[in-house]
């Protein structure tokens, strides 16, 4: 074992105040952006829970928003039987998507709800992969609807209680969980009943979800996206469902006071690292600096010693990347037992990661000039 782990785990409590301070600077990084992450995913989950396997956007989109500068246009009903035309294509359906005004009784203000419309028959192309066949069943009839758990305080509504949609009467016949949104409420109703409300739109669509045959590895995905873009001739774009919920959500954070808020918070908490790993990293080899010292008596030449101060500072960068996972862990159970959106990114992740341990080395160069302080002759005061 080297002298700094050694002299890591024998001093542990002048080094966890760094470790801590690691830490809580990672989750000041990771918890806003899980956050927007979160509220991101919920816009996009009829997309990442459905059965297809790619989308149809118009061609001119560069994510689910449309990309910079607005709506990237809607899908024409003549894309249909293009699509069609490629072998592995096995089903075409779009994916509807609407707002509506939500009336509960006793409330006195409506609520603006996002209206999700879905095929309830088995296995439908758009329904939902975590609806059971009980949920399916639950919104069949003619204007049941179907809320978040998370909703019902904010809505008014109860499992089976009636409510006024767009001027006209619903049943809340489900109550879902894993689709909330902290922006608007998600509600969820059939296809007929969305044209029983006469808000079916049958000459363009916002998207297309399609089903492709004979589905082994995701290579079999992106040949059949390659394909049908190659088959678009400017009408369309084709997606995958990774690729197109990973572009909208990169999409909304680089936008505007989003991302200044997020780059912002970032700043800060990288300075607040810096500043308390490097006071502690610093007081803690005061603390030690005979021992130093007594190093240098022997021979151990300083350019060592600093040796030791680097490596020590990266094993408390280590120590800090792993108490912010955990804490991280213990936020999102407390996030989702009140139904709070959390969502991370394998980037996200490892960039904050890197962030924690290039502060732990910034503050151990920092504290290298504590080291002028262990003279050999001081060992004789």
């Amino acid at each position: 074992m080297s002298l700094a782990l050694s002299t890591l785990l024998y001093e542990w409590r002048r080094y966890m105040a760094a470790v801590i301070a690691l830490a809580l600077a990672g989750v000041l990084m990771l918890a806003l952006s899980a956050m927007f992450i979160g509220i991101m995913q919920s816009f996009t989950a009829t997309i990442d829970k459905s059965r297809a396997q790619l989308i149809i956007l118009s061609a001119q989109a560069r994510s689910m928003g449309g990309g910079p500068g607005g709506g990237g246009g809607a899908v024409p009903k003549r894309v249909v039987p293009l699509i069609y035309r490629h072998p592995d294509v096995v089903e075409v359906q779009d994916l509807p998507n609407d707002f509506g005004q939500f009336f509960a009784e006793g409330k006195p203000n409506p609520s603006l709800v996002n209206i999700m419309v879905i095929d309830t028959t088995p296995n439908g192309v758009t329904l939902p992969d975590d609806f059971t066949d009980d949920m399916r069943r639950a919104i069949e009839p003619p204007y049941a609807v179907g809320i978040d758990v998370s909703s019902m305080k904010q809505l008014g509504v109860n499992l089976g209680d009636q409510a006024m949609l767009n001027g006209r009467s619903v049943r809340v016949a489900l109550i879902m969980d894993g689709y909330a949104n902290s922006q608007f409420p998600n509600l969820v109703m059939s296809r007929q009943t969305q044209r029983l409300m006469g808000r079916a739109n049958d000459n363009q669509f916002d998207m297309l979800m399609v089903r492709i045959k004979d589905v082994k590895t995701e290579k079999d995905i992106v040949r059949v996206r390659d394909e049908l873009n190659a088959m678009a001739d400017g009408q369309y774009r084709a997606w995958t469902k990774d690729e197109l919920s990973t572009a909208t959500i990169r999409d909304m954070m680089q936008e505007g006071i989003l991302a200044i808020i997020l780059g912002f918070m970032n700043i800060i908490g990288f300075v607040i690292g810096v500043v308390i790993t490097w006071q502690t990293l610093r007081g803690a080899i005061l603390a030690n600096i005979k021992e130093f010292a007594s190093l240098r008596a022997l021979g151990v030449s300083i350019g060592q010693l600093r040796g030791v101060v680097m490596e020590l500072s990266f094993w408390v960068g280590i120590l800090g990347i792993a108490a912010s996972a955990l804490l991280m862990v213990g936020i999102a159970a407390l996030a989702k037992s009140a139904n709070i959106p959390m969502g991370f990114e394998a980037g996200s992740l490892i960039q904050t990661g890197v962030l924690l341990l290039l502060i732990s080395i910034m503050s151990g160069a920092l504290t290298l000039g504590a080291l002028k302080k262990g003279e050999p002759a001081d060992l004789l005061k």
